[in-house]
């Protein structure tokens, strides 16, 4: 193995001295000036490299003599250093006739076969000291492990001909050489409880940690995967499949969660096995756990299919025939078609009734369902805060809490007040102040949606009587400083305090009649005035009106209200009609759920994100759901005939959730696990000890719940925490990537 160095140029910058000397002509404008190395840094204070930076896209590796002739020639931006890094080359000697093949690192005791030759580096997620190369009749340790801390490495691997025509693999990552090292070191004698086991976040991926979280702790199904099931049913040419790689990458993550070896384990090839088949999930941006889920279950019910050759069924509607009869039916050609550990697990059915309103025909139908998506009560009321400034000026800003109709306009907030300062909303001006000035002044008619509960609302008083003009007044310091390289004294100004609006009669509009009122108005606000400069200090403070003093209730709801919702009949919308067959046409037709026969693990997607054609928001309303004794019985259209059929109570075994809003946030995870029965906490890479009343928050979004007679009883006592323990940590690791405006949370147990 021979090391060389290299060192990393920008490469535009590069490109134009490419074009400078292409161009031979010293006065050309494509003259490239010193080496420049800004771009690769993330910041100029740190000289820290940003993450991800592609070789021949972002930078490119020279020799180090060509390094030092180019430094020569050109000298280099002030203070920044060069960055030399270590390129390793290493020649296998294969036969020409010998197979030879790649293998991508996973753990220290597993990895996984490079199979696809046109995935690029980047979307195999691959770093140093993964790659291993071995001809089939001996597997040699040749890992390449070099651990320099926050050091670019670059790999070259070259085989022999044959090899080298599939294989010429050029990488580089940032190495996080003390997780590097906690994992080699630690996990060596490491023995925990299995499937207490975090998932290391490979930079917005805790969407996808916290789902499979979820599943590991699915009983039947890890169970399935642990006792090699799965290899059995691997379907390889199922067209709607995955060629059973979804299913084989899936399985070593498990594996690996519960063999009781790690504190964490690395997802690399499941989260690239996953962008591979859907481009929604490729590259690291924050997406939604309940999606990927969907995405997973499907791809590995198609991958595990039982049914090789799927055969073409005509479904048939009900046409008055008893309920019994067309569920059987149904979920006989379900089967026919689907059947599968995900079928037997997770699959229910559910009755579909829709009614023309202009013939009345009504449509019965069964369809199979792999989870439940139940809306939220929504409140069609908002509260709002409000800064109210009046003509007076004696009168300090007053902070008003208001309910206004959530699909409402600003009219509508401006009635609210008016309701309680006496003033006529006409007489109303609101607007968003934003780093002390006037961002937006909104008219009466724009929509209520289009202000968002973080936005600083001032409401102002103007006067409505003759010609007025409305000017708005903004506060800024004068900040003195001496300007040393002249010796000179200087100025500076900066906005500071809240500004104000003053209506003005349009004959009053002159240089001094302003300047009076301005003085008129801000005489009673605790302000200093230097009248030479016309500066005015407004450090004014506001005061709370009596509605401040009522807390804002959150709202809270059951569990079983929103499935009641979810039975709720409705009428289609415009964008998704019904074709009858009676009227020949498509009908706005009225829809009823029922529920007709439930799974052994039933999840509940708390469907928290609204989207209506007035506003977009994520609901924060608490969800009351039970940890024990869901019964559904109630709610199941088929009845218990015998004593044989499945009770309808359920218990819960882990839980999604969402921290954050529409656009950003962080996901963690609840759950039981199936061995000891203790709960807890899963933040990507930190698992720690939970108890049960930390569970049901604002922000459960996926609800797992296992029918109570396919549970067992924990086949181990649940541990206890130690007090000796800092947080409880069960295990933890540090992230090696962050959520956009994460809100990670730090369970506690005593």
């Amino acid at each position: 193995m021979c090391l060389y160095c290299r060192y990393l140029l920008d490469k535009r910058w590069y490109d134009q001295w490419k074009e400078y000397v292409h161009a031979g002509d010293q006065n050309s404008s494509s003259y490239p000036g010193k080496i420049d190395n800004t771009e690769l840094y993330e910041d100029l204070d740190s000289y820290h490299l940003k993450e991800r930076l592609s070789e021949n896209e972002d930078f490119v590796l020279v020799p180090a003599e060509a390094w030092h002739k180019l430094l020569s020639w050109y000298d280099m931006m002030d203070n920044q250093p060069p960055l030399e890094r270590k390129v390793i080359r290493q020649h296998f000697n294969v036969s020409e006739t010998a197979e030879s093949r790649l293998w991508m690192r996973s753990t220290d005791t597993s990895s996984e076969r490079l199979r696809n030759l046109n995935m690029t580096v980047l979307d195999a997620c691959l770093s140093s000291g993964m790659v291993k190369y071995t001809p089939t009749i001996y597997t040699p340790k040749l890992w390449s492990s070099v651990m320099l801390c926050n050091h670019l490495v670059t790999f070259t691997v070259i085989s022999t001909a044959s090899l080298k025509r599939h294989f010429y693999w050029i990488f580089g990552i940032y190495m996080e050489f003390c997780v590097s090292r906690r994992n080699s070191a630690d996990e060596d004698s490491y023995r925990g409880p299995p499937g207490v086991c975090g998932l290391t976040n490979l930079g917005n991926t805790c969407f996808m940690n916290s789902a499979l979280q979820c599943l590991s702790n699915t009983p039947p199904l890890t169970e399935y995967f642990l006792r090699n099931s799965y290899l059995e049913e691997l379907n390889f040419t199922n067209p709607l499949g995955m060629k059973g790689e979804i299913a084989e990458a899936y399985a070593d993550v498990i594996k690996q969660m519960w063999s009781g070896r790690h504190y964490s384990v690395v997802p690399r090839v499941f989260k690239t096995k996953v962008g591979h088949f859907a481009s929604q999930f490729l590259g690291y941006q924050q997406h939604d756990s309940q999606e990927l889920l969907s995405f997973l279950l499907d791809g590995l019910h198609e991958d595990l299919n039982r049914v090789k050759k799927k055969e073409y069924i005509e479904l048939r509607d009900a046409d008055g025939r008893p309920d019994q009869e067309v569920a059987e039916e149904a979920w006989r050609n379900h089967l026919r078609r689907n059947d599968s550990v995900i079928v037997d697990t997770f699959h229910g059915l559910f009755k579909s009734t829709l009614v023309c309103p202009e013939c009345n025909k009504v449509s019965v139908t069964f369809d199979p369902f792999c989870y439940l998506s139940v809306p939220l009560p929504v409140s069609k009321e908002r509260v709002m805060e409000v800064f109210y400034v009046s003509l007076d000026p004696t009168a300090k800003p007053t902070q008003y809490r208001l309910i206004v109709p959530k699909a409402g306009q600003v009219i509508d907030l401006c009635t609210a007040l008016s309701q309680a300062t006496g003033v006529p909303p006409n007489q109303m001006a609101v607007a968003d102040v934003f780093n002390h000035r006037f961002y937006r002044i909104y008219q009466a008619d724009e929509s209520l949606s289009c202000i968002l509960d973080r936005d600083d609302i001032f409401v102002g008083c103007v006067d409505q009587e003759g010609e007025e003009v409305v000017m708005a007044i903004y506060m800024r310091e004068r900040s003195h400083y001496r300007d040393y390289g002249s010796g000179s004294n200087s100025y500076s100004t900066s906005l500071f305090g809240h500004p104000l609006l003053i209506s003005v009669p349009r004959a009053q509009c002159t240089r001094e009649d302003l300047y009076q009122l301005l003085l008129k108005r801000l005489a009673y606000a605790n302000c200093s005035i230097s009248v030479a400069n016309v500066f005015f200090m407004f450090m004014q403070k506001y005061i709370k009106h009596q509605s401040m003093d009522v807390p804002h209730q959150q709202i809270t709801v059951q569990l079983q209200e929103c499935i009641e919702l979810f039975t709720t009949v409705e009428t289609l919308e415009e964008e998704n009609p019904w074709y009858c067959p009676t009227c020949k046409k498509h009908q706005l037709a009225t829809k009823k759920l029922d529920l007709w026969s439930l799974p052994e693990v039933l999840i509940i997607h708390l469907k928290r994100f609204s989207y209506t054609k007035y506003s977009r928001e994520k609901l924060d309303t608490i969800v009351e759901f039970p940890l024990r004794d869901l019964d559904f019985s109630g709610f199941l259209l088929k009845k218990t005939v015998n004593s044989t059929e499945p009770p309808c109570r359920y218990d819960l075994i882990s839980v999604s959730n969402h921290y954050g809003g529409l656009r950003d946030g962080h996901y963690t995870s609840y759950a039981r696990n199936k061995d000891n029965g203790q709960w807890y906490y899963f933040d990507d890479s930190k698992v720690t000890y939970a108890r049960e009343e930390q569970i049901v928050t604002s922000a459960a979004y996926l609800l797992f719940y296992q029918r109570q007679d396919k549970i067992r009883q924990p086949t181990v006592p649940p541990p206890v925490p130690s007090s000796s323990q800092p947080e409880n940590h069960v295990s933890s690791q540090t992230h090696d990537g962050m959520d956009g405006a994460s809100s990670c949370v730090s369970m506690e147990t005593d």
